[in-house]
Protein backbone atom coordinates (compact mmCIF):
# COMPACT_ATOMS: atom_id res chain seq x y z
CA UNK A 1 0.00 0.00 0.00
CA UNK A 2 2.87 2.32 0.87
CA UNK A 3 4.57 1.45 -2.43
CA UNK A 4 1.42 2.33 -4.38
CA UNK A 5 1.20 5.64 -2.52
CA UNK A 6 4.81 6.38 -3.44
CA UNK A 7 4.11 5.64 -7.12
CA UNK A 8 1.11 7.98 -7.17
CA UNK A 9 3.14 10.67 -5.35
CA UNK A 10 5.89 10.40 -7.96
CA UNK A 11 3.29 10.51 -10.74
CA UNK A 12 1.73 13.61 -9.22
CA UNK A 13 5.16 15.25 -8.99
CA UNK A 14 5.88 14.52 -12.65
CA UNK A 15 2.47 15.85 -13.64
CA UNK A 16 2.98 19.04 -11.62
CA UNK A 17 6.41 19.63 -13.16
CA UNK A 18 5.22 19.12 -16.73
CA UNK A 19 1.88 20.93 -16.50
CA UNK A 20 3.26 24.44 -16.62
CA UNK A 21 0.37 26.48 -15.28
CA UNK A 22 0.83 29.70 -13.43
CA UNK A 23 -1.93 31.59 -11.62
CA UNK A 24 -0.86 34.97 -10.24
CA UNK A 25 -2.47 38.04 -8.71
CA UNK A 26 -1.36 41.41 -10.01
CA UNK A 27 -1.91 44.75 -8.32
CA UNK A 28 -1.94 47.45 -10.98
CA UNK A 29 -1.38 50.94 -9.63
CA UNK A 30 -2.80 54.02 -11.35
CA UNK A 31 -0.77 55.12 -14.37
CA UNK A 32 1.38 52.00 -14.03
CA UNK A 33 1.93 48.89 -16.11
CA UNK A 34 2.43 45.37 -14.76
CA UNK A 35 4.05 42.74 -16.96
CA UNK A 36 4.49 38.98 -16.63
CA UNK A 37 7.00 37.09 -18.77
CA UNK A 38 7.36 33.41 -19.47
CA UNK A 39 10.05 31.58 -21.41
CA UNK A 40 8.32 29.17 -23.79
CA UNK A 41 9.51 26.83 -26.52
CA UNK A 42 8.28 27.02 -30.10
CA UNK A 43 5.13 25.21 -31.26
CA UNK A 44 3.59 25.26 -27.78
CA UNK A 45 -0.05 26.07 -27.05
CA UNK A 46 -0.55 28.93 -24.59
CA UNK A 47 -3.83 29.92 -22.93
CA UNK A 48 -4.25 32.78 -20.50
CA UNK A 49 -7.41 33.76 -18.62
CA UNK A 50 -7.44 37.10 -16.85
CA UNK A 51 -10.14 38.88 -14.88
CA UNK A 52 -10.44 42.03 -12.78
CA UNK A 53 -11.44 41.76 -9.12
CA UNK A 54 -14.13 44.27 -8.19
CA UNK A 55 -13.42 45.78 -4.79
CA UNK A 56 -15.44 48.96 -5.33
CA UNK A 57 -19.19 48.54 -5.72
CA UNK A 58 -19.57 51.87 -7.43
CA UNK A 59 -16.78 51.27 -9.93
CA UNK A 60 -16.14 48.63 -12.56
CA UNK A 61 -12.56 49.17 -13.67
CA UNK A 62 -11.27 47.79 -16.93
CA UNK A 63 -7.78 47.05 -18.16
CA UNK A 64 -5.91 46.94 -21.41
CA UNK A 65 -3.60 44.07 -22.25
CA UNK A 66 -0.90 43.39 -24.80
CA UNK A 67 0.96 40.10 -25.25
CA UNK A 68 4.10 40.17 -27.36
CA UNK A 69 6.46 37.52 -28.73
CA UNK A 70 10.25 37.47 -28.20
CA UNK A 71 10.61 39.40 -31.48
CA UNK A 72 8.09 42.05 -30.41
CA UNK A 73 5.16 40.80 -32.51
CA UNK A 74 1.74 41.36 -30.91
CA UNK A 75 -0.06 38.04 -30.41
CA UNK A 76 -2.93 39.44 -28.33
CA UNK A 77 -4.24 42.94 -27.66
CA UNK A 78 -7.43 44.13 -25.94
CA UNK A 79 -8.64 47.43 -24.53
CA UNK A 80 -11.18 48.20 -21.80
CA UNK A 81 -11.99 44.63 -20.76
CA UNK A 82 -12.73 43.20 -17.33
CA UNK A 83 -12.50 39.53 -18.29
CA UNK A 84 -10.90 37.98 -21.34
CA UNK A 85 -8.76 35.13 -22.63
CA UNK A 86 -5.78 34.93 -24.96
CA UNK A 87 -4.78 31.78 -26.80
CA UNK A 88 -2.04 31.22 -29.34
CA UNK A 89 0.62 28.78 -30.49
CA UNK A 90 4.17 30.02 -30.13
CA UNK A 91 6.00 30.60 -33.40
CA UNK A 92 9.45 30.97 -31.86
CA UNK A 93 11.15 30.12 -28.59
CA UNK A 94 11.90 32.83 -26.06
CA UNK A 95 10.29 35.15 -23.49
CA UNK A 96 6.65 36.03 -24.10
CA UNK A 97 5.52 39.18 -22.32
CA UNK A 98 1.98 40.01 -21.12
CA UNK A 99 1.48 43.60 -19.95
CA UNK A 100 -1.60 45.06 -18.22
CA UNK A 101 -2.59 48.62 -17.37
CA UNK A 102 -5.72 50.39 -16.09
CA UNK A 103 -7.70 52.40 -18.61
CA UNK A 104 -11.07 54.06 -18.89
CA UNK A 105 -12.56 56.37 -16.25
CA UNK A 106 -11.14 54.51 -13.25
CA UNK A 107 -7.44 55.17 -13.71
CA UNK A 108 -7.20 56.42 -10.15
CA UNK A 109 -8.07 53.03 -8.67
CA UNK A 110 -5.72 50.29 -7.53
CA UNK A 111 -6.88 47.31 -9.56
CA UNK A 112 -6.30 43.66 -8.72
CA UNK A 113 -6.18 41.23 -11.60
CA UNK A 114 -6.04 37.44 -11.64
CA UNK A 115 -4.01 35.83 -14.42
CA UNK A 116 -4.19 32.09 -15.05
CA UNK A 117 -1.38 31.30 -17.49
CA UNK A 118 -1.38 27.75 -18.92
CA UNK A 119 1.30 26.28 -21.15
CA UNK A 120 1.67 23.01 -23.02
CA UNK A 121 -0.16 19.99 -21.66
CA UNK A 122 -1.83 22.14 -19.00
CA UNK A 123 -3.98 23.56 -21.81
CA UNK A 124 -5.42 20.19 -22.80
CA UNK A 125 -9.05 19.39 -22.15
CA UNK A 126 -8.61 15.92 -20.70
CA UNK A 127 -12.36 15.39 -20.35
CA UNK A 128 -12.75 15.79 -24.10
CA UNK A 129 -9.77 13.51 -24.69
CA UNK A 130 -11.28 10.86 -22.42
CA UNK A 131 -14.61 11.01 -24.25
CA UNK A 132 -12.98 10.91 -27.67
CA UNK A 133 -10.64 8.02 -26.82
CA UNK A 134 -13.30 6.31 -24.67
CA UNK A 135 -10.93 5.88 -21.75
CA UNK A 136 -11.18 6.63 -18.05
CA UNK A 137 -9.62 5.91 -14.70
CA UNK A 138 -6.13 4.44 -14.79
CA UNK A 139 -5.89 4.62 -18.59
CA UNK A 140 -6.59 8.34 -18.54
CA UNK A 141 -4.03 8.91 -15.79
CA UNK A 142 -1.44 6.91 -17.75
CA UNK A 143 -2.16 9.03 -20.81
CA UNK A 144 -1.62 12.16 -18.74
CA UNK A 145 1.64 10.79 -17.37
CA UNK A 146 2.80 9.87 -20.86
CA UNK A 147 2.17 13.44 -22.01
CA UNK A 148 3.92 14.74 -18.90
CA UNK A 149 6.98 12.56 -19.46
CA UNK A 150 7.11 13.67 -23.10
CA UNK A 151 6.97 17.31 -22.01
CA UNK A 152 9.71 16.79 -19.41
CA UNK A 153 11.86 15.07 -22.02
CA UNK A 154 11.49 18.05 -24.37
CA UNK A 155 12.35 20.43 -21.53
CA UNK A 156 15.45 18.37 -20.69
CA UNK A 157 16.57 18.48 -24.32
CA UNK A 158 16.06 22.25 -24.30
CA UNK A 159 18.12 22.60 -21.11
CA UNK A 160 20.89 20.44 -22.60
CA UNK A 161 20.90 22.61 -25.72
CA UNK A 162 21.06 25.80 -23.64
CA UNK A 163 23.86 24.36 -21.50
CA UNK A 164 25.83 23.50 -24.65
CA UNK A 165 25.31 27.00 -26.02
CA UNK A 166 26.37 28.57 -22.73
CA UNK A 167 29.46 26.36 -22.66
CA UNK A 168 30.38 27.41 -26.20
CA UNK A 169 29.91 31.07 -25.33
CA UNK A 170 31.99 30.62 -22.16
CA UNK A 171 34.80 28.92 -24.09
CA UNK A 172 34.79 31.64 -26.76
CA UNK A 173 34.81 34.33 -24.08
CA UNK A 174 37.70 32.67 -22.25
CA UNK A 175 39.62 32.38 -25.51
CA UNK A 176 39.07 36.05 -26.31
CA UNK A 177 40.12 37.07 -22.79
CA UNK A 178 43.31 34.99 -23.15
CA UNK A 179 44.19 36.63 -26.46
CA UNK A 180 43.38 40.06 -25.02
CA UNK A 181 45.61 39.39 -22.04
CA UNK A 182 48.46 38.25 -24.29
CA UNK A 183 47.98 41.32 -26.50
CA UNK A 184 47.97 43.62 -23.48
CA UNK A 185 51.13 41.97 -22.14
CA UNK A 186 52.83 42.30 -25.55
CA UNK A 187 51.90 45.99 -25.76
CA UNK A 188 53.22 46.62 -22.24
CA UNK A 189 56.51 44.89 -23.03
CA UNK A 190 56.88 46.81 -26.31
CA UNK A 191 56.17 50.12 -24.59
CA UNK A 192 58.69 49.31 -21.85
CA UNK A 193 61.35 48.45 -24.44
CA UNK A 194 60.71 51.69 -26.35
CA UNK A 195 60.88 53.71 -23.13
CA UNK A 196 64.15 52.00 -22.19
CA UNK A 197 65.67 52.77 -25.60
CA UNK A 198 64.49 56.34 -25.43
CA UNK A 199 66.07 56.78 -21.99
CA UNK A 200 69.32 55.24 -23.19
CA UNK A 201 69.47 57.59 -26.16
CA UNK A 202 68.67 60.56 -23.91
CA UNK A 203 71.38 59.72 -21.38
CA UNK A 204 73.94 59.14 -24.14
CA UNK A 205 72.99 62.45 -25.72
CA UNK A 206 73.46 64.19 -22.39
CA UNK A 207 76.68 62.19 -21.90
CA UNK A 208 75.45 60.72 -18.65
CA UNK A 209 76.55 57.30 -19.79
Amino acid sequence: MARRGGVWAAAAAIWWMAAAAEAVWLEIAPSATKCVSEEIQSNVVVIGDYSVLYEHHHAHPTVSVKVTSPFGDIVHKKEKVSMEQFAFTTAEAGNYLACFWVDGEDRGLLVKLNLDWKIGIATRDWDSVAKKEKIEGVELELLKLEAAVHSIHENMLLLISKEANMRDVSEKTNGRITWLSMLSLTVCIAVSVLQLRHLQQYFRKKKFI
